[in-house]
């Protein structure tokens, strides 16, 4: 962009050069670039049958619908309630890289904060820890545990120190190996690594320590930072794991929570098998009521008790120190109904798909004579006026749901798909 370019754009005129900053000036010019840095318009050029170009301000949206469509794929198929996972954060010098905002390393422990968040939302019976890896080794931050705050507490930058040395993915293994092989057979045993090197220096042969994770039912994962490297491919294939390569913070973003839901268990996993678990009663919270709680015997005015020992522990879920009963409460077996009936996904509106609901919804007490709108279409979720299907240059998806036939706009159906796992319209005509 041209100088004098800049100065229209910025709002400056010629008679003001001199009353402006130079410094002022260069700031302002950089937020400018910060501003339309990503904003790529030409992505949502479409062409139509006549040749003729136009924005489609949609493309967006149906490419964020596909991350719900491939989890609804594996909506039927048995997934892994309980899991222990080993995330495991590449903190070689390869992190401190700046190809991503702030850079790699503040991008990294920001999206695995979120990560963990979102992982103990979805699975609220498993166990998470955290290591990282530097220097050719790997250091172990927190132990397997069902507090996501504690996780949270140890992503950070200015604890973790700067990165350095080289990553070993053989370190990594060995170490996932040591800690996951001795967890119960029923649980998803997974490493997940988020690697940004493109090098492994390693003390011996990996693929050993492949076949290890292998034979230990150890379920190896890769989330790439920089490129795609040979040997995180192999170690995907060999596991039975995934490997996803991130193009930009966004997509590192979808890659990285794509872990959150729970997998479809192996056949070695698939097999019935009954968990028995406890249910503690909270004992009382004041200062005078303070009790040695859990193995390291720390001094806590809260706690649980285990209903067979009686020993007491700070946090559910958590596994008993002391006769090993799985211990949880009631609402985190409420929180993981969702995945056994997941919600069908919707499908994108159309003419066809209209008319051959207009019959089943002239049956069906409708809200048209209370919800005003040009088009005669609105969302069964928010009530917003949506576009009629087949609209050239519509602003937003419009989407319909199989089974009650209600119009849904794409914000309500992520709602209803990702956090509400219930559909408005098949609970209103109890057709759910």
């Amino acid at each position: 962009m041209a100088a004098a370019e800049r100065r229209d754009d910025l709002g400056i005129e010629d008679g003001d050069d001199d009353d402006i900053d130079e410094n002022e000036l260069r700031r302002q010019e950089e937020a400018y670039q910060r501003q339309y840095e990503n904003e790529q318009t030409w992505d949502q050029l479409q062409e139509d049958e006549h040749g003729n170009l136009f924005v489609d301000k949609t493309a967006e949206q149906r490419a964020r619908r596909q991350r719900l469509l491939s989890a609804a794929q594996s909506a039927r198929i048995r997934k892994g309630m309980i899991r222990y996972v080993l995330l495991v954060v590449d903190l070689s010098r390869a992190a401190s890289a700046q190809d991503l905002r702030p850079n790699r390393l503040g991008c990294m422990l920001s999206l695995c904060r979120s990560f963990v968040r979102e992982f103990f939302d979805q699975n609220p019976l498993s166990q998470l820890g955290i290591a990282v890896m530097r220097g050719g080794l790997v250091e172990k931050l927190t132990d397997l545990s069902g507090s996501p705050e504690a996780q949270v507490a140890r992503l950070d930058a200015g604890k973790l120190g700067a990165p350095a040395g080289d990553a070993s993915l053989q370190n990594a293994l060995e170490l996932g190996v040591s800690l996951l092989k001795q967890l119960p057979p029923y649980g998803h045993r997974e490493l997940l690594l988020l690697f940004a090197a493109l090098a492994s220096c390693d003390p011996g042969n990996v693929l050993d320590s492949v076949k290890a994770c292998k034979d230990n039912n150890i379920r190896v994962s890769v989330v790439g930072v920089a490129a795609e490297v040979y040997v995180c491919r192999r170690i995907t294939e060999d596991t039975g794991g995934t490997y996803g390569v991130a193009l930009n913070e966004g997509h590192l973003e979808q890659l990285l929570m794509a872990h959150s839901p729970p997998p479809p268990a192996t056949a070695a996993q698939a097999k019935a098998e009954l968990v028995r678990m406890g249910f503690p009663q909270r004992s009382t919270e004041e200062a005078s009521s303070a009790v040695f709680v859990g193995q390291e015997a720390r001094l806590l005015p809260g706690s649980y008790t285990c209903p067979r020992c009686r020993s007491r522990v700070p946090e559910l879920p958590v596994e008993c120190h002391t006769c090993g009963l799985t211990l949880i409460s009631s609402p985190h077996l409420a929180r993981s109904y969702h995945h056994l009936f997941p919600v069908q996904p919707y499908h994108e509106d159309s003419e066809e798909r209209a008319e051959a609901a207009a019959a089943v919804q002239a049956q069906q007490p409708a809200m048209c004579s209370e919800v005003m709108t040009t088009t005669g279409a609105y969302c069964f979720g928010c009530l917003r006026e949506v576009s009629e299907p087949g609209v050239k240059g519509q602003l937003h998806l419009t989407l319909r749901c199989g089974q009650c036939k209600q119009v849904f706009c794409f914000e309500c159906d992520a709602y209803v798909h990702e956090s509400l796992h219930n559909c408005p319209g098949c609970e209103f005509l109890g057709a759910g």
